[in-house]
Parts: C-alpha cells; structure tokens; sequence
C-alpha cells in the first residue's frame, strides 16, 4: 500500500512537471509567446500594444509596438524555453516567468528596452528599467506611453465612440447576442464600454431597466 501511495505522488509530481509549457517559441507579440504549444503571457513585463505608436512632444512618431514585436521575434522566434507558470489570466493564457539558456527573457526585453516593468502585478523588473530608462536605451530612447495608459485612452476612446447616438438621458445599451438573445448593459458593467449598438439589427437604446425588462430584455450579468 505504501509503494502504491509513493508511486501515485511520483505519478502527480512528474504530472505537474510536463504541464509547465515548454519547448519551441513563436512570438505572437512583445509580450505574449506560444511556447510548444501553450499560450504565455510573460510575467512582470509589459511591452506596447501590436498598433502602439510612440513619440509626440517635438519627437516623430513611429510604430514602436510593431518594432517591439519583430525585435522579440527576431531574438526568440523558433528558439528553446522552459518556462514556470505563476498564474493565468482572464484569456486562459499561462502567466510565466520564461527562460532560453537560463536567461530571464523578461529581464532581458527590460533591461534592453523593449518592454516595462509591470509593477501592477510584480516588482521584479523595477530596477532593470530604471537603469534602461536612465541609460535611455531602447523604448526610453523617445517619448513613448505606458502600454496600460495606451489601452486605458484606447478603451475610453471606444466607449465614446460606442455611446455615440445615445437619446438623451437614455444611456442603458440593448444588445442582441450571437445567439438572439436580448441583454442589456448599463454604465459601469464590464462589458458596456465595448458593447455597440446597431438600431438596423433590431438593438435600441433604454431609459430605464423596467423599460428594457418590459421590452424583453434581460440585465447583463457582468
């Protein structure tokens, strides 16, 4: 019975080893690797958006987020990791700390210049961009936007764009899904900024949740 109980942790132990994604990289952008096969999200770091453009402020504007991604993709692409997952985010991608001949990749995009600390979530790579950020090296070169400020203006940006026709005081959103079904949202749920209403679909605007409930709408969950 005990050899049995050890055999069965030995079982579990080397199960939880070969779920930790390995194998060869391809670059999806600065930030997000597939890593034989599983979906990663590097740890700690934050590389601009795909479409992020940088400068302003008497610098030219360039496409930094597409320089970043083909940087990392000339770096790793087709390359070796072993990577150990800390977390997973609300896409289902591993959130992991990544390494190609025992060298940090995270640490490396940082303290090149290709990518931010993302103190939101850790602080691992504070000091690798700060000595990147004083030495000016790489995205600190010129006038370049956090990532995460870049998404926030880009998401409020949509929301007004998404609110456009709006009746007067008549702000809560009736959608109609995939499926048919009628939802509506109101300002602050998850999902109303992003949610677009087409009047030519049959989706329309409300001035109260009775009205929606009474039109055969249901409250969105989130």
């Amino acid at each position: 019975m005990r050899q049995i109980f050890f055999s069965f942790i030995i079982v579990l132990a080397g199960a939880s080893a070969m779920a930790e994604p390995s194998g060869r990289v391809r670059v999806v952008d600065g930030d997000t690797l597939d890593v034989g096969g599983t979906r990663v999200r590097l740890h700690g770091i934050d590389a601009p958006e795909v479409k992020q453009m940088c400068g302003g402020e008497g610098a030219p504007m360039w496409s930094c987020g597409a320089w970043v991604s083909q940087e990392v993709r000339t770096r790793y692409e087709g390359r070796q990791a072993r990577c150990e997952t800390l977390d997973t985010d609300r896409y289902g991608r591993a959130v992991a700390r990544c390494e190609i001949g025992g060298r940090d990749i995270g640490r490396e995009m940082v303290r090149d210049g290709l990518a931010f600390a993302y103190r939101r979530y850790s602080m691992a790579y504070d000091l690798d961009e700060k000595r990147a950020a004083v030495r000016e090296i790489g995205l600190h070169s010129t006038g370049v936007q956090a990532p995460a400020a870049f998404r926030a203006d880009a998401r409020k940006g949509r929301e007004v764009a998404n609110s456009a026709g709006a009746p007067q005081g008549c702000a809560i959103k009736g959608n109609i899904s995939r499926k048919g079904e009628r939802i509506y949202h109101v300002p602050g749920q998850e999902h109303y900024g992003a949610t677009r209403i087409s009047t030519g679909k049959g989706e329309r605007w409300f001035c109260s949740e009775a009205e929606a409930r009474a039109a055969g709408w249901r409250r969105a969950k989130r």
